[in-house]
């Protein structure tokens, strides 16, 4: 990059792109009345609260809220940069950035993020030239040979090695830097490596950034045997997989993806060509993962190990599969025989095997209902009962839609009771507090005017038509009024998310946000008869109010020729 973004560019971009196609590929919205809606995925609710309008091009959630334009929404939930955000929209859209070169113009690798990002792609490297020169790479070499890992897999994972010591890293790099990505930890007044006598697992974002690591022991009696990179401004776990870049670089489109649980799993399965494998980096499944990969296939399988602990995983998993499963959304899970992991059944019965396993995985809403009946007794009014109550969780968190009306009448079928009706009751039960809410609050003159205006930007043409006598007006909050009514007959933006964009960390940024979701309740047809009648009203009170100060003002001092001027024209 070599400049700075122009703000046409931007403007333009946001006309491009679409938000609720955005947002409904990272979180599955609903369509209610003119707005869509979903559960917030920026706070934890149980009924939802937050709203994305497609004319306006701008979401918001009233439990937390959250709010803003597209670019934000990825900002916020992908955790990128604004610049990212940009390159990722672009994209989408099928655009390049015209960058701007401008001598004045600060580079943005000096923005922290981007500077982590550099240093972490610097360490990863290091841990390569370590893997293949340091005194002790034997060990680890022998290691990788003995799991079967060829050098042209460990060069595609840029598979590395941690050597054994405290101080490896800190010699070579910035250790205020290597403290921040989590490189480092601080003890007893001494900076000491986190990662120490482990292969060295990259976990790479989907733009190739180096995010954070994995390690893993040398010798299973070490714990824990795998260590990941802590929370850091780069990496988030519950928000990425191990794997997806390398997945993506070979195959960009591919037709599904499995979800394995360790490292070297997805590392040995793409060496036997099974090269489609993520790792869920050692955490509860998450929505925000399955966002992340329903944004490149349709299809997810799930492979879990088939000990104790891979099952209970597995069954987690269902909570968030369940908030993000729809009509075009497929779902399989695999559970592999007892004692054996991806690795060691794939090399212990073949690829050709293996590959079958995964073509046979059961469909989410078989394995979803088995697990009930195995362990209910569905001939007792009471084992029916059970398998109702506790179906019902999940069945609340699916979009509607045919699989959802689908799996209401299996579990009908298997519970001899319509849960329905019960569901829509709880449904609308949990919506109808903020419905009445929005209904019942009243908002000044002002205030409603100038929602309407930031709601509806092309109603600037109205007061390009017929400019306002700013002097002649007076009411409170009359200066950022008036500034923000000149900015939009001045940009003209299409959108309220363009009229956002320009007021960017701007001290006027959170109150237009604000108005930007302020139910008016106005239909779509009448939006301009109203705003025709709130502001002839406006400015009819301020006028009035700018009258009846200049009187008084005229009983205790003189007027100023200018003072006297509008007095008259007031007067009139």
């Amino acid at each position: 990059m070599s400049g700075r973004i122009p703000r046409q560019f931007i403007d333009d971009l946001l006309v491009r792109v679409d938000i609720v196609d955005i947002i409904d590929s990272h979180v599955p919205l609903k369509k209610t009345g003119s707005n869509y809606t979903a559960r917030c995925p920026f706070h934890n609710e149980k009924s939802p609260s937050f709203n994305v309008n497609r004319n306006k091009q701008f979401y918001h959630c009233f439990g937390c809220s959250a709010g803003g334009n597209v670019i934000s929404f990825l900002m916020d939930f992908n955790h990128l940069s604004f610049v990212e955000a940009i390159e990722e929209l672009a994209t989408v859209a099928g655009v390049e950035i015209p960058y701007e070169n401008q001598t004045n113009f600060e580079p943005e690798a000096k923005n922290k993020l981007l500077d982590l990002q550099q240093l972490m792609a610097k360490v990863a490297t290091f841990y390569v030239d370590q893997l293949k020169h340091h005194p002790q790479k034997k060990i680890a070499v022998d290691y990788l040979k003995g799991r079967g890992i060829n050098g042209v897999i460990a060069r595609d994972f840029m598979i590395g090695y941690a050597p054994d010591g405290w101080q490896i890293l800190s010699p070579h790099f910035n250790t205020e830097l290597l403290c921040e990505a989590g490189m480092l930890i601080f003890k007893n007044e001494q900076y000491y490596d986190r990662f120490r006598q482990r292969i060295m697992f990259p976990i790479r974002n989907k733009r190739g950034h180096v995010i954070g690591f994995g390690g893993r022991v040398l010798d299973d009696t070490q714990q824990p045997k795998y260590l990941n990179s802590p929370e850091t401004p780069l990496f988030h776990k519950s928000n990425e997989v191990y794997g997806l870049y390398e997945l993506l670089k070979k195959n960009p489109k591919p037709a599904r993806i499995l979800i394995v649980e360790g490292y070297m799993d997805v590392v040995t399965l793409a060496q036997f060509g099974i090269d489609y494998a993520v790792a869920a980096l050692g955490t509860n499944l998450t929505t925000t993962q399955l966002q992340l990969l329903f944004r490149s296939v349709p299809e997810i399988i799930l492979c879990f190990d088939g000990d104790r602990a891979g099952q209970e995983a597995a069954w987690k998993a269902m909570d968030a599969v369940f908030s993000v499963l729809n009509d075009n959304r497929q779902v399989r899970v695999l559970i592999l025989p007892p004692t054996h992991d991806p690795d060691s059944l794939l090399r212990e019965e073949g690829v050709e095997a293996f590959s079958q396993r995964i073509e046979n995985a059961e469909m989410v809403s078989a394995y979803f209902f088995n697990h009930f009946t195995a362990t209910l007794n569905l001939n007792s009014i009471e084992g029916r009962a059970k398998l109702a109550h506790q179906a019902k969780p999940y069945l609340l968190k699916l979009s509607d839609g045919f699989f959802k009306e689908m799996m209401l009448a299996k579990l009908q079928e298997l519970s001899d009771f319509d849960v329905a009706p019960t569901l829509e009751k709880e449904t609308a039960a949990a919506q109808m507090p903020r419905q009445n809410e929005s209904q019942n609050v009243r908002y000044s003159l002002e205030r409603r005017t100038l929602a309407l205006l930031v709601q509806h930007p092309q109603l600037a043409e109205k007061l390009v038509a017929n400019p306002i006598d700013w002097q002649l007006l007076d009411f409170s909050g009359i200066e950022i009024f008036k500034a923000i009514v000149q900015s939009i007959c001045i940009e003209r933006p299409a959108t309220t998310a363009q009229l956002l964009e320009h007021y960017r960390e701007k001290p006027e940024e959170k109150m237009l946000k604000a108005l930007a979701f302020l139910p008016i309740l106005v239909p779509e047809e009448g939006v301009e008869a109203e705003f025709t009648g709130a502001l002839t009203r406006l400015l009819t009170q301020a006028k009035q109010t700018r009258l009846e100060k200049l009187q008084i003002q005229a009983t205790t001092r003189d007027l100023t020729d200018q003072e006297k001027e509008i007095l008259r024209d007031l007067s009139r």
